[in-house]
């Protein structure tokens, strides 16, 4: 398994959901997890946990498929040359 370790950030009401990113080595995952709340509706900050860690467990798998994996870097645009030929 991946030395893995994540960040969550903070609770969002609207979509119940926290954004995490999960990071490995040069590898850095971001995606939303679905919150835990309490019976009252609260946020359940360490039923989320939880729950990040399960999730967390999944994406160490896939990048040890090499599923997710460092996204290639874009390929740097030419700088456009003028056409000499064309009239100004």
């Amino acid at each position: 398994m991946t030395d893995l370790k994540y960040k969550i950030g903070a609770f969002n009401s609207g979509n119940r959901t926290v954004p995490v990113t999960f990071t490995s080595g040069d590898i850095s995952h971001e995606r939303t997890v679905n919150a835990v709340l309490k019976d009252d509706g609260s946020y359940d900050r360490t039923g989320t946990k939880a729950r990040v860690e399960e999730v967390a467990r999944g994406v160490a798998h896939k990048i040890g498929l090499g599923v997710i994996t460092v996204p290639p870097l874009e390929p740097e645009m030419p700088t456009p040359v003028e056409n000499p030929t064309e009239a100004s």
